[in-house]
């Protein structure tokens, strides 16, 4: 059993209709038909959304996320409408609030990887391949790989674990036509974010993107290339045949798996609330890949 620790009652707010509490964001949809997405400061490991929260986390996310999609605007079109506060919103929905387009999602989460690492290293090491697509041998945790590929996987609900498909399964699923775009943009984003990151010294391993459908095709939607939706990894400190270290949740993940936390994660037991420790270590470890990859200072 997983999912929520403690799920939160969605605010109400006026002219405004809940559909969705997810791990992070909440949607919600206005007058218009436009979504309401508010990222949380929810944080979730090992299938399980905690207890505890990271402050400014969801800030963060949406800023850094329109950062991105400012960069990659000449590739694909995204989702965002307007960053406006909807009216009698609460003021804590500043800066973690898009107002974004509806569209026909995919169901599929599209990843892109340059390095081998997480799930990708586990069927590797297994069966020299990932997604079905043959890797040379001697490849360890952190190696880089001959080229970006394509590894989706399909999309779970919160407290389960998404699952690696091949290619094939994806086109038989939505077609070969939007198969072969979500391959081909996924890749083009993954390989624009990685030259930009290597340039402000950081390895971007390998990302996931959501994508929906509107009337002229493929656009780009939910959150991008943050700390949630990738593995961002200092250059400098890069070093295959080891586990890298990262700009996201690791201090979260270590802690809950060491003698520390008391939580066995193989029971059915919900993990426990974070230290203080572990929360600021966190905050701080989203804020660095902020401002490293914006050169922006966070305010």
């Amino acid at each position: 059993m997983s999912g929520f620790v403690e799920k939160p009652e969605p605010l109400q707010v006026p002219g405004l209709v809940h559909l969705h509490t997810g791990k992070v964001r909440d949607l919600y949809q206005n007058e218009a038909g436009d979504l309401v997405m508010v990222a949380s400061d929810r944080i979730s490991a090992y299938d399980w959304v905690l207890p505890t929260e990271i402050p400014d986390k969801g800030r963060v996310l949406t800023q850094l996320s329109l950062w991105w999609f400012d960069r990659l605007a000449d590739l694909i079109p995204n989702h965002v409408v307007s960053t406006e506060l909807p009216a009698g919103a609460p003021a804590d929905w500043a800066g973690r609030t898009l107002i974004c387009r509806s569209l026909r999602m995919v169901p599929v989460e599209c990843v892109a990887r340059g390095y081998l690492t997480g799930s990708g290293l586990a069927e590797y090491n297994e069966t020299r391949t990932v997604c079905g697509l043959a890797l040379p041998e001697g490849l360890t945790d952190g190696s880089e790989l001959p080229a970006p590929i394509f590894t989706p996987a399909t999309k779970a609900a919160v407290g389960e674990h998404d699952e690696n498909v091949s290619y094939e399964e994806v086109a038989r699923q939505v077609g070969a036509e939007t198969a072969a775009q979500l391959r081909q943009s996924t890749l083009a984003i993954y390989s624009r974010a990685r030259d930009i990151a290597r340039d402000r010294g950081i390895i971007l391993a390998d990302t996931k993107f959501e994508f929906g459908l509107d009337e002229q095709g493929l656009v780009l939607a939910d959150e991008v290339l943050t700390p949630d939706s990738s593995r961002f990894w200092p250059a400098g400190a890069w070093e295959p045949g080891r586990a890298q270290p990262s700009y996201d949740k690791q201090y979260v993940r270590d802690w809950l798996t060491s003698p520390a936390s008391g939580w066995d994660r193989a029971s059915e037991q919900p993990p426990p609330p974070l230290p203080q420790q572990v929360v600021e270590a966190t905050r701080a470890k989203y804020l660095e890949a902020y401002e490293l990859l914006t050169g922006n200072a966070w305010q």
